[in-house]
């Protein structure tokens, strides 16, 4: 797999903290029929925190794009590592069946290794998306401000906290 070079960015700012659903997505409906990223003021916040600044904006985007840069090159070291374990990989004559129950463990690892990275990949490359249209910090469900501290904490959120703990208890 090839290193990624599709980084998409969008200018920095700060959101004011607006509850209603409704102004948030007109501002957004807005931002993007005018066909420009959002600033980082133009971020939804929730009730009490303080707004987005373009450096904390910027930061959340940095640490995005190294995280594709890292998770690309994981996958290509575990592409790597299944294509020798599938060379050398079944039982043939010879094989002592605990060498090929190892091998098929080592195997399993790494495909689970590889396909784990491919999801974290998408949902970073969806995050940056995010940043890209003016959506980033937008509940998928419900349509609220995630929340900048979750955000902070994990970039890669598409949930607020309310809907993501409904999701969990299903």
């Amino acid at each position: 797999m090839g290193s990624v070079t599709e980084t998409p960015s969008a200018t920095g700012g700060s959101v004011a903290s607006d509850v209603a659903t409704e102004t948030v997505g007109a501002t957004f409906d807005r931002a993007v029929a005018a066909g420009r990223s959002m600033r980082a003021g133009d971020l939804p916040v929730r009730p009490g925190e303080e707004p987005w600044t373009a450096k904390e904006l910027k930061e959340i985007r940095t640490e995005l794009e190294a995280e594709i840069v890292r998770l690309a090159d994981q996958i290509e070291i575990s592409e790597t590592e299944l294509v020798g374990l599938l060379r050398d990989g079944s039982e043939g004559a010879g094989r002592d069946p605990a060498d090929v129950g190892s091998t098929n463990f080592e195997r399993d690892h790494e495909m689970s290794l590889a396909n784990n990275a491919r999801e974290l990949l998408d949902q970073t490359r969806s995050a940056l998306r995010h940043i890209a249209n003016g959506t980033y910090g937008v509940c998928d469900n419900c349509g609220r401000p995630i929340g900048k501290g979750r955000l902070q904490a994990f970039p890669r959120a598409t949930l607020c906290v309310e809907c993501k703990q409904r999701e969990e208890r299903r």
